[in-house]
């Protein structure tokens, strides 16, 4: 028996997948905001303004012309984003360095929600998949897969369309298939549950 991957559809990516737009627009709008808080300031640079409102209209413009952009444009998606990322940290570092620690530590832990998002938009440059070893399955997940080894599977319903699998504690995964699975590999599939889950 050989290793066997399944593409599937798992919720919480088409969930991110989803939300990348209405991320990306308020971190747009938070950025047009600082632009415009800045605009009265006795010291502020026009160069440093013009940059955060084309950046800010930058990022509403691809949010606005993708509707899904990180399944569209996934590379595009993961520029902007580390932008935002880098955006949101120097404000943060820059507010802390003028003694502002509340401003500072808000901006810094928005950083770090964007940091999170950049993983696990990054994880989702590949497809997911469902992949059964002679070792165990690899599930996915965010923001990495977990692995299950066989000792800790219960049970496993594969159908043509979807795949369930039941591991001990109660955890039980659901996925719809990408694509209908062919005899042979379902077929597979029940080999591998007959060998290391004794199932019938």
């Amino acid at each position: 028996m050989n290793s066997l991957a399944l593409p599937v559809v798992h919720p919480a990516f088409q969930k991110l997948k989803g939300a990348g737009r209405l991320l990306h627009l308020t971190a747009g709008g938070l950025i047009l905001v600082h632009a415009l808080s800045h605009i009265n300031q006795p010291h502020s640079s026009p160069l440093f303004l013009g940059c955060l409102v084309f950046m800010a209209v930058d990022i509403f413009i691809l949010a606005m012309a993708g509707k899904n952009i990180a399944a569209d444009l996934p590379l595009v998606n993961l520029f902007f984003r580390l932008i935002e990322i880098i955006f949101f940290l120097g404000i943060g570092l820059n507010s802390c360095m003028h003694s502002e620690w509340v401003v500072g530590a808000g901006h810094a832990l928005m950083s770090a929600a964007y940091g999170y998002l950049f993983l696990c938009e990054k994880r989702m440059l590949t497809s997911e998949y469902v992949a059964i070893h002679h070792t165990g399955i690899t599930i996915p997940a965010l923001p990495e897969s977990r692995f299950v080894i066989w000792s800790n599977i219960d049970h496993i319903d594969a159908q043509y369309d979807s795949i369930t699998i039941a591991a001990s504690g109660d955890k039980s995964y659901h996925f719809d298939l990408r694509k209908n699975l062919q005899f042979e590999e379902l077929d597979q599939i029940h080999e591998f549950c007959r060998h290391y889950l004794k199932q019938l």
